[in-house]
């Protein structure tokens, strides 16, 4: 599943809150402040992302990488989402994935407490 996102800017991405059922990931152009997009998955069974990462390329997930949600989840996933971010010590990307039973967008400015 390729996620549909808002126009704007969403370079900054941070995992926000992740209690073992519920990722709620926050976006956008600088997190110190506010954030104006989150993505939460609800009934999550498999992750594999950093707490914090730049700039995302959503795609389609491969057929490997849903063989391996299945290995590892026990079944199929409903909404399984891919995305490759640039790596943080040396050139390549690395692949990103989600599976959880759904995922919202949620399009408001939320501001950050110190």
């Amino acid at each position: 599943m390729i996620v549909e996102l808002p126009e704007g800017s969403w370079w900054d991405w941070e995992l926000l809150r992740f209690d073992g059922c519920r990722l709620r990931l926050a976006a956008g152009y600088d997190l110190t402040y506010h954030h104006g997009l989150e993505l939460v998955f609800i009934d999550v069974t498999y992750l594999v992302c950093p707490a914090r990462f730049q700039d995302p390329v959503f795609r389609e997930p491969t057929a490997r990488e849903l063989d391996q949600v299945r290995r590892c989840a026990g079944d199929e996933a409903a909404v399984v989402v891919a995305f490759d971010i640039e790596a943080q010590t040396g050139p390549g990307l690395v692949s990103c994935l989600i599976a959880a039973d759904s995922v919202e967008v949620v399009h408001a400015v939320v501001l950050r407490r110190s």
